[in-house]
């Protein structure tokens, strides 16, 4: 499956604890608090595990989003959908 993960997390050692997270799961950056890319539901579920017990649950918020090549392919981005700087050749074949 395909998932997206985008987070507002107030503390800068549990943001950056979550993004290694998200990478090591190999998840691609796409904006700074928000990740895209392929996994499967044990690699979803871990992730959710660990983020969950990072987080302040009163102060954070993190959302995963699963979806289908299909459905990511239908998905549409206005303006800056992606910061080009951060961008990867694996994150645009997921649109293709």
């Amino acid at each position: 499956m395909i998932a997206w993960v985008l987070y507002d997390i107030q503390d800068d050692k549990v943001r950056t604890k979550v993004a290694k997270l998200c990478k090591q799961t190999g998840l691609y950056r796409v904006q700074f608090s928000v990740f895209l890319g392929t996994i499967d539901k044990n690699q979803k579920d871990t992730l959710e595990l660990q983020i969950e017990n990072l987080i302040d649950e009163n102060k954070d918020a993190v959302y995963i989003f699963p979806m289908s090549k299909h459905e990511l392919q239908e998905t549409i981005l206005l303006g800056k959908a992606f910061d080009k700087r951060l961008i990867t050749d694996e994150v645009k074949a997921l649109f293709l």
